[in-house]
Formats: structure tokens, sequence, C-alpha cells
């Protein structure tokens, strides 16, 4: 009987994903993205190098249209959504967030729409109720989508929150939750319409969606793997979607890329750096700019159960590095080592 037992548990463990041997692409960006892709467990990943007018591409296991969650490079389009809006007169950066949403008396109804974007509110990065904290402690050990909340409960975490440390650049999820939420109150319209109208269809980003929850999404949905290797469950993030719920694939991702370069995207004027972020690195509206060796990187990364991104530009130089792979583990390091190479 013990043998069996060790004989089922060691079936039962998940199978940890190495890089696939499907390649196609550039060769010479094939191998030099493929040992800092396979040094970690994942599967499929993409590569795209913008360098000018020349576009080079690594997918290993995927191909352009290879669909992937972005997770929180959501919000830099969160915030050139906010920068757009402040360009039509909808809202101003200084528009506090109980002039749209009823927050009553709450710390967080005079937070301004730019410390939300910029991640200075004062809101705590989850919600910091016992029900809301077991509910992510058991949704992280399962790996299933913590993001559970719909738009009243939302507002409702953001009424109950305290805003400690305003004025301090500290990453909040569920800021720029709320802020996606409040700036499609403003332009009278949800969010997933706001996005889809506002940046997607001007951009030409036909492939990219936000499910918002489980029912948007197609049977055959994308799947990543925790950092274990085991099967992640899909992210839509319901209420908080404007923080992390797009799915998007490599090659829409080269479309903003270029429309963020040549400053066509809506909002662009968000990625412009204002304050200071600690480190030596400053904050835009949602966009993060680090200087590596007198290159100014602007960026914004993400990571949901199953998936990594990091979305990197060198606005002066004209150059971009998008990397995408379905695993949990960070791929930030690889997208500033590749951009940086001929910078």
């Amino acid at each position: 009987m013990a043998v069996l037992v060790l004989l089922l548990g060691f079936a039962a463990r998940p199978q940890v994903p190495s890089l696939s041997d499907r390649e196609a692409g550039d060769p010479g960006l094939l191998d030099r993205a493929r040992p800092l892709l396979a040094a970690d467990a994942r599967e499929r990943a993409s590569v795209v190098v913008i360098d000018g007018d020349r576009t080079r591409v690594a997918h290993f296991g995927a191909d352009g249209g290879t669909v992937y969650e972005i997770g929180s490079v959501t919000k830099g389009m969160t915030a050139l959504l906010l920068a757009d809006a402040v360009e039509r007169g909808e809202v101003a950066e200084d528009t506090e967030l109980g002039a749209i949403l009823d927050l009553g008396d709450a710390p967080a109804a005079s937070v301004t729409l730019a410390e939300l974007a910029s991640h200075r509110s004062g809101l705590p990065r989850l919600p910091t109720g016992l029900a809301e904290s077991v509910g992510t402690a058991v949704a992280a050990y399962r790996g299933s989508d913590p993001y559970r909340a719909d738009r009243a409960a939302l507002v409702a975490q953001v009424a109950a929150a305290g805003t400690e440390g305003r004025g301090e650049v500290a990453y909040s999820n569920m800021g720029a939750a709320v802020l996606g939420q409040a700036v499609a109150e403003a332009a009278g319209t949800d969010y997933r319409t706001l996005l889809r109208e506002r940046l997607l269809e001007p951009v030409g980003m036909d492939a990219t969606t936000l499910p918002v929850t489980p029912d948007g999404l197609p049977e055959d949905a994308s799947v990543g793997h925790g950092a274990r290797g085991r099967t992640a469950d899909p992210w839509t993030s319901h209420a908080y979607a404007p923080m992390g719920g797009v799915r998007s694939t490599p090659g829409d991702m080269e479309l903003l890329a270029r429309a963020l370069l040549e400053g066509a995207a809506p909002g662009a004027d968000a990625m412009e750096p204002r304050w200071d972020a600690g480190d030596g690195g400053e904050v835009g509206l949602g966009w993060w700019i680090d200087d590596h060796d007198g290159t100014a990187v602007t960026w914004h990364n993400g990571g949901t159960g199953g998936f990594s991104s990091m979305f990197a530009l060198d606005r002066e130089g004209g150059r971009a590095v998008v990397v995408l792979a379905d695993s949990s583990l960070p791929v930030d390091d690889i997208g500033i080592t590749l951009l940086l190479e001929d910078a």
C-alpha cells in the first residue's frame, strides 16, 4: 500500500513544462532568446523586438496569433484611457474619485485619478478584509482567479479601505481597478466597451479581448502554468479587469508598441515621467520609467496565475521589446536584457 501511495503521488505531480522545440521567427533572435526563456519552466513563449522600421520575432510553441494573458500590462492601457479622457475633457487628472463613484465620506473619496494611476493613492494593494484575504489565499493555493468582486463589491472594498501613505508610491491593484471603472463611468459606458472603442479599435488590435468573467472566454482559451508547473485557471478578474484582465497576442502587442513609439496611440502622454518612484525610477500615469546607463526605459510588466509579460520601450531610440510566456515566472529581466543589447 505504501508503494502504491507513493506511485500515485508521483503520477499526480504536475509535469514541469519545458520550452517547446517548435520554433518560428528570426534565427538570430531565436538563438538569443532560447537560453533566456529555457532557464525557467515554461512551454510557450513569444518575443517581439522592434528597432525603427524593423521587427523581429521569436516564437516557441506559438505564433503571432497565440493568445496570452498580459496581466498588469493592462494597467498601462487603463492609464492611456485616463489620459485620453483628460484630453476629451471628460475628467481632469485632479478629479476626485468621490465625484464619480458613490463613496460617501470614505478616505478614498478625495483621492484623485492621477493618484490612482501613479499608485500614490494610499489604497492597499488588495482588499484587507478577512473574507477577502482568506479568499485570496485559497485562490493562490488552488491556482485560481483571486479577483471575483463585481463592480458594487469593488466600490464597497474601496470605500472600506484606508489611504495610509497617500502621496507615496505603493503599488495598488485595487487602485488601478477602481480607476478603470471610474474613467468608464465618466464616459457613460462600461470598461470593456471603453477599452475596445477608444484604444483597441483605433490601434487595430482586433485579436485583443477583455473577457471580464469566465463566460467571456472561448472554449479553447489559452491555459498557462504556475511556478511549479501546475496548470492554472484563467484569470478574467471581473470588476478588477482594468488592472489585469486583458488577453492579447504578439501581433497586437507589436501594434500597440509601434503606436506608442510613434505617439499615435490614444493617451500616449500617460507615459511621460512625472513623479519620483523611488530607487532612482519615475512613474507617469500608469507607466514606470527607469534609467539604464543613460537609456530611459518606459515599461510595464504583468503576471497572472499562469502567464507573464514584459512590455518595454526605449522611446528615444525608437525600440521596443515585448515578451509573453505561459508561465507565472517573470520575464522582466529577459525583456530589459534584449532591449538594452543594441541600445
